[in-house]
């Protein structure tokens, strides 16, 4: 039987978890992590190796850019054989955005990257902060009893009672301590009086060699729509200098106005080879290009269905498959393309909308 400690790297970007009072000025500063053990005392208790590594200085997460992705992706590159998992401290504002994009970037991911903050900092008395630290330390060492690996082998965010695929997660809420939630796939675990792991949910990976992809192309851009948009302003948008790929945030099931100058002006930028990826606002749900004429429309003019793909995982595949200097076609190709757990068939849609809500 394997005794040996659970080793796990804390990985510190920044936001709210790691801020603390100072007991002279009362403003909130950066928590330091060499002195984790004495402000989160019940770490001691889970029996692990901890280790951290911290951002110098911590990024507040709505200055979170794709560099800081790389540097995430990176330390874990760099201490992947040495630690059994991986936490990683974020703010809440982009964690969906930093979430997806790792999942596409640590390819052949076999170990648990586990991402949580908090809506209150870890100093305050009532923190959510404290229990989501242990809740992910103990997800990132759990192995299942029988095979011996990962209970968890992806990207995955925990916060309160639920942990979800980090790149079918959303932002949901800016003052609930359930601020996250995935609408189109199941959680990965319900957290209660136990840690109850939903087996059939959990990406079960093959033992391979990680390999870490850190080049992002920005030139990408979400362009919502709204009634009463122009033909003047949608022309603006899809001439943005250099841009290379667009998420179409159309309404319900993946409609937009007919109007043949709409029609007209997507199928342009889609000639000149931009690519647009037609996902819904609607955060429950996903496109269905058949269902009513005005999707027909966007289909034949030459725009992807993003079927029930989140927004934030649409915006950092595109921005992954550009950084991997694919073809048009091997873009669009793959963007219907399940990489790592990100996006459903149009008949697993049909299956994933049945499971109950929480």
């Amino acid at each position: 039987m394997n005794t040996r400690k659970p080793k796990i790297l804390i990985i510190y970007t920044g936001g709210t978890i790691g801020m603390i009072e100072n007991p002279e000025t009362h403003a909130l500063q950066p928590f330091d992590f060499s002195h984790l053990m004495d402000n989160v005392p019940k770490v001691k208790k889970l029996d692990y190796e901890i280790d951290n590594f911290q951002f110098v200085p911590p990024i507040d997460s709505s200055n979170m850019d794709p560099t800081h992705w790389r540097d995430i992706a990176l330390a874990i590159e760099e201490n992947y054989d040495r630690y059994d998992g991986f936490v990683v401290l974020h703010g809440t504002d982009t964690m969906a955005f930093t979430a997806s994009a790792l999942s596409f970037m640590l390819e052949h991911l076999c170990k648990p990257v586990i991402i949580t903050g908090s809506q209150l900092p870890i100093g305050e008395v009532r923190t959510d902060g404290e229990e989501n630290l242990i809740t992910a330390l103990q997800v990132a060492a759990a192995r299942d009893e029988k095979e011996g690996r990962p209970r968890v082998q992806e990207v995955a965010i925990l916060f309160e009672n639920y942990l979800w695929r980090g790149n079918r997660a959303t932002k949901m809420s800016a003052d609930n301590f359930n601020a996250f939630k995935s609408f189109n796939y199941p959680e990965l675990a319900e957290i209660g009086l136990d840690i109850e792991y939903n087996k059939n949910s959990l990406r079960k990976m093959k033992p391979h060699p990680l390999n870490v992809c850190t080049d992002m192309d920005t030139n990408v851009m979400f362009l919502e729509l709204n009634p009463g948009m122009t033909e003047q302003t949608l022309d603006y948008l899809l001439h943005t200098p250099g841009i290379k790929g667009i998420v179409l945030k159309t309404y319900g099931a993946g409609n937009s106005p007919s109007y043949p100058w709409f029609i007209k002006k997507i199928r342009e930028a889609v000639e000149r080879g931009i690519v647009i990826v037609n996902v819904t606002q609607c955060v429950n749900g996903g496109v269905n290009c058949n269902l009513y004429e005005t999707g027909n429309s966007l289909s034949a003019a030459g725009v992807i269905s993003g079927y029930d793909i989140t927004s934030e995982a649409a915006i950092t595949k595109l921005m992954f498959l550009f950084g991997r200097n694919y073809s048009l076609n091997m873009v669009k190709q793959l963007m219907v393309t399940d990489l790592c757990g990100e996006i459903s068939s149009p008949t697993d849609i049909s299956i994933l909308q049945n499971f109950s809500d929480h």
